[in-house]
């Protein structure tokens, strides 16, 4: 995590990690006076149990490779390989968005509780991101972890975004993950790589993260309640829709791990709502023919705006303000759209049972 005396990137794969666009992680700061005023009494017996679960550390040998990972890349097809390199760096860069903003909240927090968790969700997610780098560096194209610290321009949200952005986040990663490791499971012949033999015990560090940020919204009621529930709305959407469209720009991965993307973002979205009922006072309605007639519209917008950007020019400039409005418009339509309300359990806690 200690940043680089470098001061500009050494590869692409760094300076395409630093790219700010609307489907690329980011990196977040936060009110952390706030954060020290967290009470987590109300869910005490279920935080002590989580935080037993983190000393625990069931994974602190398993991000180690092995011989399977030498020789992989050579016979993997250009096509393939550009959109894994993809993968990679947006996961590599996502995972260490997460270390850095658990380590920024562990350093300047003084609440024990808070400081604790966030010291071993840093540690996990930094053994994510350099386990993912080191395939990475396997095409030459490792990223500069340190620089992006420095490089990466920071989006500063209120805690209760970062509880509902962050939650939702380790939550879908769970199911991305959990969801290619069944079919792989199913079908070892689509096992490209040996990375997706890690995704079962690595995806378990995403599900209990998620479990930490149920449990602080847990203990505050409100930030489930009123005008708080068109937050969630929002990001939830905000996520999906994320997903859908960066994942239908790499359909020669889907294809190599015999997944349609569609039906794999489908299952993923089942999966998270499903889960975040521990939680979340409504899921969006998924199965509704307006829900998938909007994403697709977005999913077209998208790979619009993309090829206007390569084509460059003043005439694509304006075509693409043009594609952000519709853009704006359909997000709007599909906001509006009703969602299904759900009755929040006692308990909050779940199990990875997926």
């Amino acid at each position: 995590m200690n940043a680089t005396a470098e001061t500009k990137p050494t590869t692409d794969s760094t300076e395409k990690a630093r790219t700010e666009s609307l489907i690329s992680p980011r990196f977040y700061t936060t009110d952390y006076d706030a954060m020290d005023r967290l009470d987590l009494s109300p869910v005490r017996t279920e935080w002590d149990e989580l935080m037993r679960e983190f000393e625990t550390d069931a994974n602190t040998d398993h991000f180690q490779r092995t011989d399977e990972f030498a020789g992989v890349i050579e016979n993997m097809p250009e096509a393939l390989r550009k959109e894994f390199i993809d993968f990679l760096i947006s996961s590599c860069t996502s995972e260490y968005s997460g270390c850095v903003l658990y380590a920024n909240i562990a350093r300047k927090v003084k609440n024990p509780d808070i400081k604790k968790v966030m010291r071993y969700m840093a540690r996990d997610e930094s053994r994510h991101a350099n386990f993912i780098n080191q395939s990475l560096k396997d095409f030459d194209l490792g990223i500069d972890l340190g620089f992006l610290t420095k490089a990466k321009k920071y989006t500063f949200f209120k805690p209760k975004y970062i509880f509902y952005a962050t939650y939702l986040s380790e939550k879908i990663g769970y199911a991305r993950y959990i969801t290619i490791y069944r079919q792989l499971e199913r079908n070892p012949q689509y096992r490209f790589h040996p990375i997706f033999k890690w995704f079962k015990d690595w995806c378990n560090d995403e599900f209990r993260h998620g479990e930490v940020f149920a449990l602080i919204m847990k203990a505050d009621p409100s930030l489930t309640r009123g005008l708080n529930r068109l937050w969630i709305r929002f990001f939830l959407l905000a996520v999906f829709a994320t997903m859908y469209v960066r994942d239908h720009t790499r359909p020669e991965m889907h294809a190599a791990l015999g997944l349609d993307p569609k039906e794999y973002d489908y299952t993923v979205f089942r999966i998270t709502s499903e889960i975040s009922k521990q939680i979340f006072p409504l899921t969006l309605d998924i199965d509704s023919p307006a829900f998938h007639a909007g994403l697709e519209r977005l999913r077209a917008i998208g790979e619009a705006t993309a090829k206007a950007k390569a084509e460059g020019g003043v005439f694509n400039r304006v075509k693409r303000a043009g594609l952000a409005v519709m853009g704006v418009a359909t997000f709007a339509r599909l906001y509006l759209l009703p969602t299904v309300g759900n009755e929040l359990p006692d308990k909050v806690r779940t199990a990875p049972a997926w």
